[in-house]
């Protein structure tokens, strides 16, 4: 009996050994455990959601001048680095080594002057064009007339009536010298009274003849080679008359438009091949590149400058896909050189491409940015670190993002409470997120609270470091 009590008592006391040890061990480890944890304080703060990419600066117009003639350079009128503004010019030729027909377009322009002159205040266009008119209209009339006579007989029952008289007397006149023939028929043929006398029978016959072809012609109509003799005059009196009368209604209330932009035209033409003795600039810019010098014989094609807008720097990036239906054009950004230290400029989105660029695969799509507080540091050809801002709010309650957990399907925290050893967690939702931190917009967490940002992968928040896990 006795020794069953002293193996019980050894048991017990062995068992209160270890009960103690154990708790002696759990709670060194978490102490141990609680000094290793790093921790922040709960609070509000400000949140930044940004979109990073790199690009290249370039200007927001650049451009290689050359020669569109040959010459030799007369003079170079600005320096590198020096402001143009759109049509300056910047360099000339020397006339006396233009080509001949650069230096006859002065001569042509005078003309053409003229001619402008002459278009607007001469009024002899208009009068000529009255006057053709007026002569095409008359002829259209007699075309008219000819061919309206040609629908009847040739001529009028009073021509008809005149010409069968003058074939009855002419007929009769015939008869009359052919009884005077008869009378003298019987003398010899070279007797000079009965030659007389034939010859004037002759004649009469051929009046006699000639008018009745003649009566006989005026009962008759037209043939088909005067009908179509009618017609032709009569198509080509209309024409012209429909030409005289378009000329006349084109200059009647004075020059034409039409012709006034035709003159005007070869006016500016010809000013333009004046003009290819000087080398203008195209926009307002920068001279940024001088290849020439006073003196030098170019070509056309020859690049003399460059000329860059280094008022207006952009910048393009590559957004990948997934990204890029947060960005907007107007949204703000950061843009940070390796060229230039310790200094951020400012940025606004300008333009968002519509279309992606494929490459190996990869889909990206084209943001170009401006920047709005660019100084002479920033020069075009450097790289770009730029930070689209897709999302800025102020003053909410924000936790890093490194303290975040899952647990069973809920995303948590863990704080430390007044007194415990141990951290808890606490069930958050997280609203906007940024690279490093997320906004809290409900849950347990409240501000002041201490968050773990490192708690142990396994613990028993009730039992000690060694039961459960999450």
């Amino acid at each position: 009996m006795k020794k069953t009590i002293i193996i019980i008592l050894i048991i017990a006391i062995i068992g209160t050994g270890i009960y103690f040890g154990v708790r002696f061990a759990q709670d060194n480890a978490a102490k141990t455990m609680a000094s290793s944890f790093q921790t922040v304080i709960a609070e509000k703060g400000n949140l930044t959601s940004i979109v990073g990419a790199t690009g290249t600066v370039r200007a927001n117009q650049s451009a290689m001048l050359s020669w569109q003639t040959s010459g030799q350079i007369d003079s170079i009128n600005y320096q590198v680095g020096d402001t143009v503004t759109s049509d300056s010019i910047l360099a000339s030729l020397k006339k006396l080594s233009l080509s001949q027909s650069i230096i006859l377009a002065e001569a042509d322009l005078v003309t053409a002057k003229r001619n402008l002159d002459n278009l607007m205040n001469s009024s002899l266009a208009q009068a000529q064009a009255q006057s053709t008119l007026a002569n095409a209209t008359d002829a259209l009339s007699k075309a008219e007339t000819r061919r309206e006579s040609k629908q009847y007989q040739r001529a009028s029952q009073g021509t008809i009536d005149e010409a069968y008289a003058n074939f009855i007397i002419a007929q009769n006149n015939a008869k009359e010298w052919e009884k005077r023939f008869d009378n003298v028929d019987h003398l010899p043929e070279d007797d000079p009274v009965r030659a007389g006398a034939f010859a004037e029978w002759a004649a009469a016959k051929t009046l006699a003849a000639r008018a009745e072809a003649n009566w006989r012609y005026a009962q008759g109509l037209p043939s088909e080679m005067e009908i179509d003799i009618a017609d032709g005059n009569l198509v080509l009196a209309q024409a012209q008359y429909n030409d005289a009368l378009r000329e006349w209604e084109r200059l009647k209330d004075g020059p034409d438009p039409d012709d006034i932009a035709a003159a005007e035209a070869r006016i500016a033409a010809i000013e333009a091949t004046i003009d290819l003795i000087n080398l203008r600039a195209p926009f307002d810019g920068t001279l940024t590149e001088i290849r020439s010098k006073s003196g030098d014989q170019v070509a056309p094609g020859a690049i003399s400058f460059r000329i860059d807008d280094l008022d207006h720097l952009l910048v393009d990036v590559e957004i990948p896909e997934v990204d890029i239906n947060r960005v907007k054009t107007g949204m703000t950004t950061r843009i940070s050189f390796d060229a230039i230290t310790g200094n951020e400029y400012k940025g606004v989105i300008t333009q968002v491409a519509q279309v992606a660029n494929v490459t190996a695969g990869i889909v990206n799509f084209t943001v170009t940015i401006e920047l709005t507080d660019a100084d002479e540091s920033v020069r075009p050809g450097m790289t770009a670190a730029v930070n689209i801002v897709i999302n800025e709010i102020q003053d909410v309650l924000v936790i890093p993002n490194r303290a975040v957990r899952l647990r069973d399907g809920q995303r948590v925290v863990y704080i430390l409470k007044p007194g415990d050893l141990l951290p808890t967690p606490v069930n958050i939702t997280i609203g906007a997120t940024s690279d490093l931190q997320s906004e809290v917009i409900a849950g347990d967490l409240k501000l002041g609270d201490v968050i773990v940002l490192n708690p142990p992968t396994e613990f028993s928040p009730q039992g000690g470091p060694f039961g459960g896990g999450f």
